[in-house]
């Protein structure tokens, strides 16, 4: 049998090869999603069922509003597994070939695509023209090219494109967001975030350009990205970046092993952040106003989150990150209930730009300006 990554290479050749959807812009009509009815339950395919998808089918359990109803895969043992283990009929179980036939399965709402990131582009537009809502795990796509892609693609299919962003819906998080809206740490004067821990097996797909689009930057930088963003309240008008390489065998060419950045925000503040795959005992956030500060260690992880502001600990309860998550999604979908902070194809647009101009200022040296709409 070929090895999980030999199948997602050649896998990824055949996605990578595929005629692209136009990506112009396409009118959304705001009002084309009814809300549900009271009680609806948002009826979930997990595509990609790889050790987040088990994270995030075990979390559903809990769910009241979402349902793991059918998988994608392209391991026959693994749907066999995930039939028995979650109760999944035959008639909504889906290998990548077989896939495009979603699309006459009324019992599947959405598709949440879990894949590598390098295979999101071609999931996520697959599952868009087969009329379903999509959900896609961070980073959306490799660049921000490809992500302006999906969104117009779902915008072109009449559906609506979220992003597994699960930390916006964190009770402790959400609170310190909160506490910023009320201004109670006043003008917001710095921020550092601290993502990476030390990346073990050398051949998975993580540190493969083509399957992971990067290193670092593209699994675990993205959390200070997006962190800088909705704890300082604003969008980065510049950036600098420094990627510093201990490993070049295990990090190759286009595989970021460490890089520290620098984001600059028209109010003045300034965000301090380093993404890596080097190094443990980091996750952390830092967030300093000129009337009071909030701390996050651990600020990302899969919990609990803990945390403590000028005014005292943090004591929100710990809820399991993607049950919140599936059920508040399930909400955005069902009844256009409007999140705290924004978790569709635009506000990862966002991220990857960022991303790109990451790299760009790393080649470069030099600061690069941004511009986020």
């Amino acid at each position: 049998m070929q090895s999980r990554r030999h199948f997602l290479q050649n896998l990824s050749v055949t996605a990578l090869g595929l005629p692209l959807l136009n990506s112009a812009g396409f009118p959304f009509e705001q009002n084309s999603f009814a809300p549900a009815a009271d009680g609806a339950v948002l009826r979930v395919a997990l595509m990609g069922l790889g050790s987040y998808a088990n994270r995030v089918a075990d979390a559903m359990r809990d769910c009241k509003r979402a349902k793991l109803v059918g998988v994608v895969s392209g391991t026959p043992s693994k749907i066999t597994d995930w039939q028995r283990r979650f109760s999944i009929p035959e008639k909504n179980c889906y290998d990548y070939t077989s896939f495009d036939r979603i699309k006459d399965n009324p019992e599947i709402d959405a598709v949440y695509v879990t894949t590598p990131n390098g295979l999101h582009h071609d999931h996520v537009i697959r599952a868009a023209r087969a009329g379903k809502q999509v959900i896609c795990e961070k980073p959306m796509a490799i660049n921000a090219r490809e992500g302006r892609e999906m969104v117009d693609a779902c915008k072109k299919a009449g559906v609506q494109l979220l992003v597994g962003y699960r930390m916006h819906f964190e009770p402790k998080t959400v609170e310190v967001i909160r506490m910023r809206q009320n201004g109670e740490f006043g003008k917001i004067l710095f921020f550092q975030g601290l993502s990476g821990f030390r990346i073990g097996d050398p051949s998975q797909w993580r540190l493969n350009k083509t399957l992971a689009g990067g290193g670092a930057m593209m699994d675990i930088g993205i959390y200070s990205i997006n962190g800088a963003r909705y704890m300082i309240g604003e969008e980065p008008v510049w950036v600098t970046a420094q990627e510093t390489k201990t490993d070049p065998q295990k990090f190759k060419e286009g595989v970021d092993e460490t890089i520290q950045f620098q984001l600059g925000f028209p109010g003045g503040a300034v965000a301090s952040c380093l993404s890596t795959y080097s190094m443990n005992n980091l996750d952390k956030f830092f967030l300093n106003g000129d009337k009071g500060f909030a701390e996050l260690q651990p600020a990302t992880g899969y919990g609990p989150i803990e945390g403590r502001t000028h005014k005292g600990l943090l004591t929100q309860p710990h809820i399991t990150h993607q049950t919140i998550q599936m059920d508040e999604m399930a909400a955005i979908l069902l009844d256009g209930k409007k999140p705290l902070v924004p978790v569709d194809g635009e506000e990862a647009v966002k991220d990857l730009t960022i991303i790109d101009a990451i790299y760009q200022a790393v080649k470069t040296g030099q600061r690069v300006a941004l511009k986020l709409h």
